[in-house]
């Protein structure tokens, strides 16, 4: 038996990720070797590991909180919605294609179970603790044969669980109570505790609550977490509206405006601004929620060509381009976003629309067609980029795209990053108000995202502002949920659950 901790949720989003993350710093402030593990992630948000393998964006986050390099082995499968029922199935970081869910259940998951099998051998013989996060419910009744991410972890690992439930969505009481009900009973005694998300005001209020759940489970409540003022980034779209933020400066501030995307991914791109004091970033789903942004930003998509024409019925590719050419304003796109800003989006072998013969008249901002094919890169990326004095900055970044851009006009294409090579990578205008590229957390690059802003600002006649360390204000964050724990959760409890069912 694998020394480990299971963290169950009474529901989607009930704040597994938050504690598996807290956990995993917590441990690594104690002086634990942690790594973190989810069988099966569904999720668009994703992580390139350091071996150019792709697996779940909140793992890749789970292993920063843990110091940890991020390996294929802490998310062995990784499922990519395309459509209400086909996913792109990743089994330790390559693509199998794209199945019906049906499909998946039946034909994919010995392989997936062997996936997971092979990745846990590895956890433990290279970590302390491996804590665990389930998907979802752990009783959805109707997948619970095969329910790789819950049952069939917990099973292979014989680990203890934690459950936890988010009091501010309400029906606690009885979400907890339906969800040890419905366990099978092996698994209901691996629970060995409770904890108690996104509770407001004074907690001597829940004393009675605690009490009722103790006597009506048998189980003690390990912790009773705060609603906390600690930017995480989200895993997948449950999360997306939560990327809003208002900018805490009394001066004036620039409102960024995200445009919502059906199969949106990689949203994460954005979360470096919410370190910038001046920077409001909103999220915009129709035309009439447009208004007078400084600057928009079109994320990466899942899906481009259907996502594309979501837009263009709710009129935004004409807000954005008017925005764009008349309005004088900042465009940036990022991966499936850059592609929409293109002439055409050519599918004709029906790789990224699932219908052979499809051709999509773009925005024509850039003079690109882009070529969408099998083929799936899948990079950590390094490189620079060049100011107007000619001065040389580092940036780094990912890759995750099917589809190849090519350009129309050379000398209307200007470079807008080099990688480490000297080749050239995505576009700009000459003034920098037009932007697009492969490059996912190009944001993340302090240097890179002050001398974007620095940009705006000056189009406002704001005065310019100093780099922000973004990493340094995420490793505070990280640091400062394993504070929270430390005051909220009974971990030295915790760490016995664990210890004494290793014995």
């Amino acid at each position: 038996m694998m020394k480990g901790l299971m963290i169950w949720g009474t529901t989607s989003d009930a704040g597994k990720s938050y504690l598996v993350t807290g956990l995993c710093r917590a441990l690594s402030n104690r002086g634990y070797k942690v790594a973190p593990f989810k069988g099966q992630n569904m999720s668009n948000n994703s992580f390139v590991t350091g071996s150019g393998h792709e697996i779940g964006r909140a793992q890749g986050l789970q292993a920063e909180a843990a110091r940890v390099e991020a390996t294929v082995h802490m998310n062995p499968i990784l499922l990519k919605p395309r459509g209400d029922s086909t996913a792109e199935v990743i089994i330790h970081g390559e693509s199998l294609g794209s199945p019906q869910a049906m499909e998946y259940r039946q034909d994919f998951f010995g392989k997936a179970f062997s996936a997971v099998e092979e990745s846990l051998s590895i956890l433990e013989q290279s970590y302390d603790v491996v804590i665990m996060e389930g998907a979802g419910s752990p009783v959805e009744v109707n997948l619970m044969d095969k329910d790789i991410a819950n049952l069939v972890t917990a099973s292979m690992t014989d680990v203890p669980a934690l459950l936890i439930a988010d009091i501010e969505k309400g029906g606690l009481f009885a979400s907890v109570i339906g969800t040890l009900d419905l366990l099978p009973h092996p698994h209901r005694n691996r629970v060995k505790g409770l904890i108690v998300n996104q509770f407001r005001g004074d907690r001597r209020l829940f004393k009675d609550g605690e009490r009722w759940l103790k006597k009506r489970t048998g189980l003690p409540v390990h912790g009773i977490l705060p609603k906390l003022d600690i930017r995480m980034e989200g895993e997948d779209s449950l999360s997306f509206s939560a990327i809003e933020f208002s900018s805490v400066s009394t001066e004036p501030s620039i409102d960024i405006a995200v445009i919502a995307l059906p199969y949106v991914s990689n949203y994460t791109d954005i979360e470096p601004f919410s370190a910038e004091p001046d920077v409001s970033v909103r999220i915009v789903r129709n035309s009439s929620e447009f208004g007078t942004p400084d600057a928009v930003i079109l994320p990466g998509s899942r899906s481009t060509i259907h996502d594309y024409l979501y837009l263009l019925e709710k009129g935004l590719i004409n807000k954005i381009i008017s925005f764009y050419e008349l309005e004088k304003g900042y465009v940036v796109g990022v991966c499936g976003g850059f592609q929409m800003l293109g002439e055409e989006l050519n599918d004709n072998e029906g790789r990224d629309s699932k219908k052979s013969g499809t051709v999509v008249k773009g925005a024509s901002l850039f003079p690109i067609r882009t070529y969408f094919m099998d083929n799936k890169k899948t990079t950590q990326w390094n490189g620079y980029f060049i100011t107007e004095d000619s001065s040389r900055y580092p940036i780094s970044g990912f890759e995750i795209h099917t589809g190849q851009t090519d350009c129309n006009n050379q000398t209307a294409c200007m470079p807008l990053f080099y990688d480490e090579y000297g080749n050239p990578e995505g576009l700009r205008s000459s003034d920098h108000r037009l932007i697009g590229t492969y490059i996912h957390h190009h944001f993340y690059n302090d240097t890179w995202r002050t001398y974007w802003l620095n940009q705006i600002r000056l189009s406002k006649n704001l005065k310019r502002r100093d780099s922000i360390p973004f990493k340094d204000s995420k490793n505070e964050q990280l640091d400062k949920l394993a504070d929270t724990f430390e005051t909220y959760l009974d971990l030295d409890e915790i760490i016995h659950v664990v210890e004494r069912a290793k014995k």
